[in-house]
């Protein structure tokens, strides 16, 4: 570890937060080519987001007050428990993922007034959340071959399984290194290997154990995507210079890639486990940068699953910038000498 590099880190994440605090407004105005694709559909949860990061980086109380304060959470959307999106942890809406964090926060520290409020409001909602991916409560559908549909039906829905499995694992590595054995979901306790299930099976399909029997990771198992809607994998590094209009005779091409794009999670198969290996049918096989994110976290968070000695959190390092939010207690008084 380099403290120094650490220390440079922080002192950029400080001057980024300010500038978004300072600039607020949205990247991806309406009609602008950025929310055709990428549509910011507010900022707030960013800022609960970003300043529960800072906050574990930092130890700076203050950001952990925007953090927590009641009116930022509420225009983040953390009081619209109606949504159908509601607890849906994407590029657009980090509410779900902060909410964990914050979680955490309360679990292990529990840092009192003037925060606890908010923060078991974070805790019973993340509980909730939890609730809501198991098949029992029919907050959202499941496929026959067992994917949840987070995103109700609609194409590209990897990106959304990924991170509720990677959010489900981890919140129960915060609860067991807390020695909380489980939660509740109305009157009924769960485990959480109830979690760890639920986050294994989804990674389970997605790396091969479904209907098409087929892994969505480009170079992972026997059969795999070899079409995938990405520039540099369907062109090919032959030397010759193609430029934007060459290269769509290599989109439309039925060949499979040139270049095998390793490690790449494409957008994943339909609501009925369908699935089409086609270039140009983005809905299928597009890899993106915020999808594998996701997969990456969860498969780091469940690596030890199947080896039976879970690798508990270290309370101490993910709180190591954060200073007691206690005064110490002064030391016992000497011994008495008559």
């Amino acid at each position: 570890d380099s403290k120094a590099y650490s220390d440079k880190l922080v002192h950029g994440a400080k001057a980024l937060y300010k500038f978004g605090r300072l600039q607020r407004g949205r990247y991806s105005p309406n009609g602008s080519d950025q929310s055709l694709f990428y549509n910011s559909t507010s900022y707030w949860d960013e800022f609960v987001w970003g300043g529960a990061w800072m906050y574990f980086a930092t130890g700076n109380t203050s950001y952990l007050t925007v953090a927590t304060a009641p009116g930022m959470a509420k225009h983040a959307g953390a009081f619209w428990l109606g949504s159908p999106n509601y607890g849906v942890f994407t590029w657009d809406d980090k509410l779900p993922g902060s909410q964990v964090l914050l979680s955490r926060l309360r679990l292990f520290l529990s840092p009192g007034y003037p925060y606890e409020e908010i923060l078991r409001t974070f805790h019973n909602q993340t509980d909730n959340v939890m609730c809501s991916y198991l098949p029992v409560y029919n907050s959202f559908n499941f496929t026959k071959g067992g994917l949840i549909q987070l995103n109700h039906g609609r194409p590209q829905p990897l990106q959304y399984v990924v991170n509720a499995a990677f959010l489900a694992s981890l919140y129960a590595d915060y609860l067991d290194t807390a020695d909380t054995p489980g939660w509740y979901c109305g009157p009924n306790f769960y485990k959480t290997d109830v979690l760890r299930k639920f986050a294994k099976s989804q990674i389970d399909y997605i790396l091969g154990k479904n209907p098409q029997k087929m892994s969505y990771v480009v170079g992972y198992g026997k059969k795999y995507p070899k079409r995938v809607h990405h520039r540099g994998a369907s062109i090919p590094h032959n030397g010759v210079h193609y430029g934007c209009k060459g290269g769509f005779k290599w989109r439309e091409s039925k060949k499979a890639n040139p270049n095998i794009l390793v490690g790449a999670m494409v957008a994943g198969p339909d609501r009925h486990d369908g699935f089409k290996d086609i270039r140009t049918n983005y809905n299928y096989t597009e890899p993106t940068l915020a999808a594998n994110a996701g997969l990456v976290a969860a498969l780091i968070s469940l690596a030890d699953i199947d080896t039976g000695s879970r690798t508990s959190v270290d309370k101490n390092t993910i709180f190591s910038a954060v200073p007691p939010m206690f005064p110490t207690p002064p030391p016992p008084p000497s011994a008495w000498k008559p």
